[in-house]
């Protein structure tokens, strides 16, 4: 009986990545696409799926073990030996599942919920094995993805089983004294002595990007500057591309030419490309243009990164949009999807706005925030005039960039986005 060699795929530029779930043992019978294992970067969990149906002739990993691309995991018998898939792998169904809870009434959608997720301090370990518990699957895995050691709870349900609502009630346990770096807390209070209480368990998403989000507030310096760009006559520009575009299966936004247009003004002002090396003492300059857009997911924003914007124009980028808006929306996200962005687009024109504060995505150094376009007066010297123009929000990291400087970015992108003839130049 031959037997193939099932590998792990290509998971981006992680090393390392620690298996936190084995979902089979030697001699479970499993079909194509059957999950095996699930590993934990610190961007995702993945599931690595069974590329054809078999038997597990060899289980060589467990709980805990470190793997890479290529890393042999388990072989299964009555199955040619070719080679593994080299897709990555996409966030198990289950686990958005587990957490996904009907839309929380206020700050669901707050624009800056979009930054590249990262685990918090004091992660559960990837060490800790939960195949000895009375608990189902989606409970290990539900408590795994909240970081709750279920080994500690005393379950609830038949037998002592360890149910959900044991996890989310260890959850909403009494949180630590103090925070990080001195800042105190917000006292804990006792909600449920007012009146009802409902505790919903946060996506994923949602609570691995809290702890990016928080650490970017407190060690960048935020300021943002605000400026309006007239886009009447690229308005009626992109109706005529979109026109031609539906016929073809696809559509062609206003994200498309903002992603377009960031290029020459990037490369103009080459400080909004570039990072602080680690000592704080220099600037990297990346010669590279990978710009990342918020897209909205039903547990919260991701933001996928279209690489070499500046080798695209706007028909190919308006197809690889939708694309990556699509797989996102699935949850289909590999690590590979979401990482090496050197500036980001958040574009809230399909919810309304006149102005936000955008995070900046560090260790980027500047991020566009982009609301809802509007029909003004505008004077042209003669009279009054209606034009379509679009407010723009640019955050950015006043260690590297003055306020100076943010307004000469700013106003060139909006003399751009005003003539985009100048694209051609």
């Amino acid at each position: 009986m031959s037997h193939m060699e099932v590998r792990v795929p290509d998971i981006g530029d992680f090393k390392d990545v620690p298996v936190i779930e084995v979902h089979v043992a030697p001699g479970d019978r499993v079909r194509a696409d059957d999950p095996l294992i699930t590993l934990e970067s610190d961007k995702a969990a993945m599931e690595i799926p069974a590329p054809q149906a078999g038997e597990i002739a060899e289980l060589l990993v467990k709980v805990g073990d470190k793997v890479n691309c290529g890393s042999i995991i388990m072989r299964l018998a009555g199955a040619a030996n070719v080679a593994a898939p080299a897709t990555a792998p996409t966030p198990p169904p289950a686990e958005q599942e587990a957490t996904r809870a009907p839309a929380p009434t206020n700050d669901d959608d707050h624009p800056d919920r979009h930054l590249p997720p990262v685990p918090s301090a004091g992660a559960l370990p990837s060490t800790v094995d939960f195949s000895h518990v009375l608990a189902g699957p989606s409970v290990r895995r539900l408590a795994r993805e909240l970081d709750v050691d279920i080994t500690k709870i005393k379950g609830t349900g038949e037998k002592g089983r360890v149910t959900k609502d044991d996890v989310k009630l260890a959850l909403a346990g009494p949180p630590a004294a103090s925070g990080g770096a001195g800042i105190p807390e917000i006292p804990v209070q006792d909600f449920a002595k007012y009146g009802p209480i409902e505790v919903r368990a946060m996506s994923r998403l949602r609570r691995l990007s809290g702890p990016h989000l928080h650490r970017a507030w407190l060690n960048v310096p935020h300021v943002t500057h605000t400026d309006e760009a007239d886009i009447t006559a690229l308005e009626a520009y992109r109706k005529e591309l979109d026109a031609q575009a539906k016929a073809k299966g696809y559509r062609v936004t206003l994200l498309a030419f903002l992603l377009k247009t960031s290029v020459p003004v990037l490369k103009e002002f080459p400080e909004f490309n570039a990072s602080l090396a680690p000592e704080k003492d220099a600037l990297i300059y990346k010669r590279y243009y990978n710009i990342g857009v918020a897209v909205d997911t039903p547990d919260g924003l991701v933001v996928p990164v279209i690489k070499d914007v500046d080798r695209k124009g706007i028909l190919e980028l308006s197809q690889e949009l939708a694309t990556a808006s699509a797989r996102m929306r699935e949850g289909k996200i590999s690590p590979a999807d979401i990482s090496g962005g050197t500036f980001s687009i958040s574009s809230l024109g399909g919810i309304g706005g006149t102005s936000f504060t955008p995070i900046v995505n560090a260790p980027e150094v500047a991020i566009l925030g982009v609301p809802r376009a509007g029909i003004k007066p505008v004077w042209d010297g003669a009279g009054f005039q209606p034009r379509l123009v679009l407010p723009l929000c640019v955050s950015y990291d006043h260690r590297v960039i003055d306020g100076a400087l943010a307004a000469r970015f700013t106003r060139r992108l909006a003399e751009i986005l005003g003539d985009v003839r100048q694209l051609a130049l």
